[in-house]
């Protein structure tokens, strides 16, 4: 169903974003805003913002950002058909008619619905009858209590051909076919699909049933069989147990991926309700995607044996062109030969929770597989580790991480394989022989206390701030570390915070519009002179050039303007403290913090280099 953008707009303006988030998020009024710890991370100091007036909210913690529609999708876990009825509701609006064949599959929908639901009523009788016994067993067995087994809609499909479709012949047999519960051969009369299973529910985010996993009870194979994809029911899209693990991954801030259904429901039994398994698949990109909209950093927790560790280098794979700032997945390892469930058996609900705990990030995981591929004895073995790393990272579509992940490979191949660098002498350590050693000039006084309160160094906060207008896009990525150049005093300062504000407020803003709204907003001239700035020496605050380039240059040159007045400061302590007591400590600590200033200054003097290049090279020189 398509809305227009006039009923969207007029359903968020209807709609108070701070009474709205307030029924369940504790805030306070800030000035113009509210402000409270984010919903969606775990924090103590507040740094999640809500804003009235343009409709949005923002937590400069974890960047979660959205308007009301957005909160009712990610924090309620509402479809957004769903979210927008419940809106409208509570706004007083008549959500708009949708056309014939859109009305047509919403009661298709609702017709299929209803026969799930009767076929696991159906199931779930069978399971408390006599014919249930084997598969009340098979529970009882796998330590599965009748509490679980009622919140979980456990039923028995008898080993039957025909049960399940006499007991539902009001629906027809067209619509049980369509529904997955009856198999039809052409010529023959259609027979029930689910035969001597235990049979476990599969809903949707609502909580309806959409398929059902049947589990054999004796010898037989499949040992597991689910239901086809139909109309409600789309396997690659759907995770087991999503609608419990949805509201129990935001009050724990974490969603597990196990290998199976009875995972899940071991872990939910044992108090971990934040689990989901994928079904009888290797993840897929849709269900990446869908994990990645309840946190960051999913985590797969699969069996130590070949195949479980198989199944997580696929999902690593899988997931490398999906990378983004902040989202990834992380992993960890079930002893071998130990699923969930054995593991909460033999030691309880904590020795689940130290696996969980033992987590292992993705580029961990990477490297350790192209590692241990194959033997590295020779230069050419080395070689082809060298080239396996390069696809893998070559395979990340966002500019940045890929950048990232390149640099960190290098640096693991490094330590590994290469010969260890000459120790370089710092001007400090340069000495005659059997000269005895002084300490520097003691820095004035006034000085080494003007340090901090510089603070960052203003010239390159000026080629940040043009980089940040040229790409606006990029604001939001660095928005907790963009925080300090709210130090900025003056109109530096000021131009900054218009430029976060209006990039916030459209995620959509190109350069040239956030020219034209900062000149009608009276910053016509100190961002006109920031942009005249093609004198400065970056590639992100030149008007034409490579927009990676830019991208990766400026994530450098932000990471360098943070770090510099830190390393400055802690410079000026550690020289003082050498100053007032000479011990060996002391004067490492200084050597150490020369080394990181100058490394700093080098990282500075190669963003320069690099634009320098480019710009005599061209595009090839890049």
């Amino acid at each position: 169903m398509s809305l227009s953008p006039q009923f969207l707009d007029e359903l968020r303006a209807r709609t108070s974003l701070s009474a709205l988030i307030g029924k369940t998020t504790k805030l306070q009024k800030a000035g113009r805003e509210y402000k409270g710890c984010c919903p969606f991370h775990n924090e103590k100091t507040p740094s999640f913002y809500v804003n009235d007036d343009k409709g949005f909210y923002h937590c400069f913690g974890c960047s979660a950002h959205g308007d009301a529609i957005r909160w009712m999708t990610d924090q309620r876990g509402l479809p957004f058909m769903d979210a927008v009825k419940e809106l409208a509701q509570a706004a007083g609006l008549d959500v708009p008619a949708p056309d014939r064949r859109t009305a047509e599959r919403a009661e298709q929908a609702k017709g299929l619905h209803d026969v799930m639901q009767a076929a696991a009523d159906w199931f779930t009788a069978q399971l408390g009858g006599l014919d249930g016994a084997a598969a009340r067993d098979l529970l009882a067995r796998r330590g599965i209590s009748d509490a679980t087994a009622r919140a979980f809609g456990f039923g028995f499909a008898p080993d039957s051909r025909g049960r399940l479709r006499t007991a539902l012949k009001e629906f027809g047999d067209a619509m049980l076919v369509e529904a997955g519960l009856l198999i039809q051969v052409e010529g023959k009369e259609p027979y029930d699909r689910f035969r001597g299973r235990l049979m476990i529910p599969i809903r949707d985010p609502r909580g309806r049933v959409i398929a059902f996993g049947g589990r054999i009870i004796g010898e037989g194979e499949p040992k597991y069989l689910n239901s086809p994809d139909t109309p409600l029911f789309d396997k690659g899209r759907t995770l087991y147990n999503l609608d419990r693990a949805a509201p129990a991954s935001r009050k724990a801030n974490r969603v597990i991926v196990v290998e199976g259904y009875m995972d899940a429901i071991a872990l939910a039994q044992a108090g971990i309700g934040e689990a989901v398994a994928p079904l009888g698949t290797a993840l897929t990109e849709a269900q990446l995607e869908r994990l990645w909209r309840m946190v960051d950093v999913p985590l797969l927790c699969f069996d130590g044996d070949a195949a479980g560790q198989k199944a997580a280098l696929r999902a690593a794979h899988r997931a490398l062109p999906m990378l983004e700032p902040g989202r990834s997945l992380a992993f960890a390892t079930l002893p071998a030969g130990q699923d969930p469930d054995d593991l909460i058996r033999s030691g309880g609900p904590g020795a689940m929770e130290t696996v969980l705990h033992a987590t292992q990030p993705l580029v961990d995981r990477l490297w350790c597989a192209e590692r241990d591929a194959e033997p590295l004895d020779t230069p050419e073995q080395r070689a082809g580790l060298k080239r396996r790393l390069s696809d893998l990272a070559s395979q990340i579509a966002e500019a940045s991480v890929k950048y990232e992940y390149q640099a960190d490979f290098r640096r693991r191949y490094d330590e590994q394989f290469a010969a260890p660098p000459r120790r370089a002498f710092t001007p400090f350590e340069r000495r005659k022989p059997g000269e005895k050693w002084k300490p520097p000039p003691a820095p004035v006084t006034a000085d080494a206390k003007a340090v901090r309160a510089a603070g960052i160094d203003r010239v390159l906060a000026k080629a940040v701030l043009a980089g940040l207008i040229r790409h606006p896009a990029e604001i939001a990525r660095h928005m907790e570390v963009l925080g300090s150049l709210q130090l900025a005093d003056g109109a530096l300062g000021r131009l900054f915070e218009a430029v976060v504000d209006l990039a916030l407020e459209d995620r959509a803003l190109d350069s040239d519009r956030l020219v034209t709204i900062l000149a009608s907003s009276g910053f016509d001239s100190v961002a006109s002179d920031l942009l005249r700035a093609d004198t400065m020496p970056y590639s992100f605050t030149q008007s034409a050039g490579d927009p990676e380039r830019a991208r990766i240059d400026l994530d450098e040159a932000i990471a360098i303007m943070v770090a510099r007045p830190e390393v400055d400061a802690a410079l000026v302590e550690a020289t003082r403290a050498m100053q007032a007591k000479f011990t060996d400590e002391a004067f490492e600590r200084q050597v150490a913090l020369v080394r990181e200033k100058q490394a700093l200054d080098e990282r500075l003097a190669n963003l320069c280099q690099a634009n320098e290049d480019a710009r005599a090279f061209g595009p090839e020189g890049n």
